[in-house]
């Protein structure tokens, strides 16, 4: 078996990122997700700690699907899920192009103009729905993020929040799209080199962290109020977003 990445720092930080990534795709504390890989990028390279989440997203992505593919709403599924591969196919060909410390920074920075934007002008109850193409735009640009460094969470919630849709639909809708998205990304992955026997072995190592946060998030998802999952959602958004942004300005 290939040997393993062995240097304790790398798994104080990678545990607790696994743990969150799981409480992430089960809805609750969603938008926390996106901080996982920027945490475990403090000990390995960006592509690196992807390719060390991938197989983990995999066990998560299939927890989550398990429990809340009934509740998805498949008219957003129909807009979303074409948009989100599409974004998988821009970010697999220009993978390179730009540093992942750049779109970091681009994904921070735009997270957290959409929050400052929703407390300025928070939205009415009778305010419509956002249209269409720009459900497309986001989809897509969900799938590009998600591709360079698993963070597509704050690009959907864009397009999502304003929806008002329950938090059970709002979490079954954001798992069955991030279930599609994930499972395309490992032919890229592979072509691209980053699926390798030493990535793989350290993923074995950290996959029994991998349901405990998902456990921990359906168990809460199911019975919060939705004014409270929507403000940790927000909270969420915030700190991926000023955590990004550091990112792609040091």
């Amino acid at each position: 078996m290939p040997d393993l990445i062995t240097d304790p720092l790398f798994y104080a930080v990678a545990i607790p990122a696994v743990v969150l990534m799981g409480i992430s795709k089960s809805g609750f504390g969603a938008g926390f997700g996106a901080l996982a890989v920027p945490i475990m990028a403090l000990a390995v390279p960006v592509p690196q700690a992807a390719a060390i989440m991938l197989p983990l997203l995999a066990v998560m992505d299939l927890m989550g699907l398990a429990a809340l593919v009934r509740q998805a709403d498949r008219a957003l599924l129909r807009l979303l899920v074409p948009a989100g591969l599409a974004g998988i196919v821009i970010g697999a060909l220009s993978f390179g192009a730009l540093p992942a410390q750049a779109v970091a920074g681009v994904v921070g920075a735009i997270t957290l103009l959409f929050l400052a934007i929703r407390v300025v002008f928070p939205p009415r109850a009778d305010a419509p729905s956002p249209p269409r193409w720009l459900g497309a735009v986001l989809g897509t640009t969900a799938g590009f993020t998600s591709f360079v460094a698993h963070a597509g969470g704050p690009p959907l919630g864009f397009y999502l929040l304003p929806q008002r849709l329950a938090p059970i639909v709002f979490t079954a809708t954001s798992a069955v799209l991030f279930t599609v998205i994930n499972f395309s990304k490992w032919v890229p992955y592979a072509w691209l080199g980053l699926i390798d026997g030493r990535n793989i072995a350290t993923s074995l190592a950290l996959m029994p962290f991998a349901p405990v946060g998902v456990w921990l998030g359906l168990r809460v998802v199911r019975h919060i109020d939705p004014v409270w999952f929507y403000r940790i959602f927000h909270l969420g958004m915030f700190l991926t977003g000023v955590k990004l942004l550091w990112d792609g300005l040091r």
